[in-house]
């Protein structure tokens, strides 16, 4: 399957970006823990995620390549940042790729309905 070019991370920027994904994996929110364990190795439709993903510069804590779905789990400091947000949020769609952004505090308090609203996505683009 051809990958538009667009959604390539660039050599030079890849470099800089991977170890920041990387610790990002290996260091996640509570939230992005507890929603992660909902998502890993197929549970939720049987779709494959993939955590802390880098997009073109920037890196989306979790993405479906099937579903073209960025899932954002957002902490407080996002509230201090919503030009960054938008800019982040209107590149991803002007690749074609849905983004479902919960608070920190939906995925934990409401794990359950945070789920049921990423499978509803996913079961229609099945």
């Amino acid at each position: 399957m051809i990958q538009d070019s667009r959604w390539r991370t660039n050599s030079e920027l890849w470099e800089k970006l991977k170890p920041i994904a990387h610790e990002k994996r290996h260091k996640p929110t509570e939230a992005e823990k507890e929603l992660w364990k909902r998502l890993r190795m197929r549970r939720l439709n049987g779709f494959i995620f993939r955590r802390q993903h880098c997009i073109g510069q920037f890196i989306v804590d979790f993405y479906c390549y099937k579903a073209k779905l960025v899932i954002e789990v957002d902490g407080d400091i996002h509230q201090y940042k919503p030009e960054e947000d938008r800019i982040r949020q209107e590149y991803l769609e002007s690749l074609k790729l849905k983004v479902l952004r919960f608070s920190n505090k939906d995925v934990l308090n409401n794990t359950d309905e945070v789920v049921l609203q990423i499978g509803s996505y996913l079961s229609s683009v099945i």
